[in-house]
């Protein structure tokens, strides 16, 4: 039976890899769920077991959030935001760093793949009628979205994984990461600014149409509505002992109780496909952890010299396995080994920084430039590497002296 839970694991990374499997119409999230299934089909686990190895309230907190960021989005949050920033007269450099600045924060609370959905094509469509260049604001965008999603455990998915699985301190977690995560926002700016420097207007004889019709009204009674549940959450994540999924998903509750908002483009809002690719892999990943081989391949590696529970070795196997296999499978792989008091925080910080490498590093990297692609602005891998990559070297070479400096 080993062997059937190994083939499936193999089959069910490589397409994580691959982003598919050959002459299969699935995508990683088919494959997740396709492993789950033979897993159980198989008799390797009964659905009962199956359902057990589910982290719930991972799943309760992440599909909270996406609850609330429904409610910014159809509010028209996000959307009134862009378009004051972009309204601003700043000169291009300083346009780029209150957007940086924004993006950040926004991440933080919201979660990095929301706000590049609901910000991109306004930022672009923006952009443009200034006169513009938006590429090196989308890629600003993306960026920044990534590193300040680093900042708490709600700003992505992996983040929540880990503070869940690991029960780890918000506030201590917020004070370990806010210093690196500013330095990287400010060194995002830098790096992308330096590149655009002459550049920044486009050549574009005449603006784009007015597309501001096609993205939701602003309704500040809802925008209050959503502010006030992000706050409260965020205040009783930081003061109280309540159970973040709990505190969570009473908020989203709340918010579904609307006399506007129907429930159906509430929940038609939420990531199920991201919802779905964490029950996947939360089966194929305790199937094989039962076997005992994560258990005996951490043991080797740690007598061949190299112990995944110390900060070298678990620093590079989380930076290469977030660009090989993506972040969250990246880190459900090596929660196992996050042991010791800074485990987890640098699993967060190196998974989610590590994801600005290359555009498939990150769902927020895609989200942008699908989002372009539709404006009819290219950003190829090289355009996006051109900024990603030393974005992500700088970042993470902030996170590594910060981390040397404090443990």
């Amino acid at each position: 039976m080993a062997t059937a839970v190994v083939a499936i694991f193999a089959v069910v990374y490589l397409g994580m890899i691959l982003g598919g499997l050959p002459f299969l119409q699935l995508d990683r999230t088919g494959i997740a769920l396709l492993g789950a299934i033979a897993i159980v089909a198989l008799g390797v686990l009964t659905p009962e077991a199956a359902a057990l190895s589910i982290h719930l309230p991972t799943l309760l907190l992440l599909f909270s959030f996406m609850v609330i960021s429904a409610q910014m989005r159809l509010g028209g949050f996000y959307t009134r935001v862009t378009l004051q920033i972009t309204e601003l007269r700043l000169s291009p450099p300083a346009l780029l760093a209150a957007v940086i600045a924004v993006v950040g924060t926004l991440s933080a609370v919201f979660s990095n793949d929301v706000i590049c959905l609901a910000i991109a094509p306004v930022l672009a469509d923006a952009c443009l009628a200034r006169r513009l260049d938006p590429v090196p604001y989308l890629l600003g965008l993306a960026c920044a979205a990534n590193v300040g999603s680093a900042a708490t455990l709600i700003g992505n998915p992996q983040n929540m994984l880990i503070g869940q699985v690991l029960e780890l301190s918000f506030l201590r977690y917020f004070l370990e990461a806010i210093a690196p995560v500013l330095l990287g926002l400010a060194a995002t700016w830098g790096v992308i600014a330096w590149q655009a420097r002459g550049r920044w207007r486009t050549v574009l004889e005449d603006p784009p149409p007015e597309r501001r019709q096609d993205f939701a009204a602003y309704d500040r009674w809802q925008t209050a509505k959503g502010l006030a549940v992000a706050a409260a959450l965020l205040t009783v994540f930081v003061f109280s002992h309540i159970p973040r999924e709990v505190a969570a998903l009473t908020g989203a509750g709340l918010l579904l109780m609307s006399r506007k908002l129907h429930s159906t483009k509430m929940l038609g809002l939420v990531d199920w496909e991201l919802l779905i690719l964490f029950i996947g892999l939360f089966v194929v990943n305790h199937a094989l952890a039962q076997t005992g081989l994560t258990a005996a391949a951490v043991r080797t590696l740690a007598d061949a010299g190299v112990p995944l529970a110390e900060p070298g070795p678990l620093f590079v196997a989380t930076l290469l396995l977030s660009n090989v296999v993506s972040n969250v499978p990246a880190v459900m792989l090596l929660l196992p080994a996050a042991t010791e008091p800074f485990s987890g925080p640098m699993l967060a910080l190196v998974s989610t920084l590590a994801g600005n490498f290359f555009i498939v590093g990150s769902i927020a990297n895609i989200i942008v430039v699908n989002a372009a692609r539709r404006r009819g602005i290219a950003i190829d891998w090289r355009s996006h590497a051109r900024a990603g990559v030393p974005v992500t070297l700088i970042t993470l070479a902030i996170t590594a002296a910060w981390f040397a400096l404090r443990h």
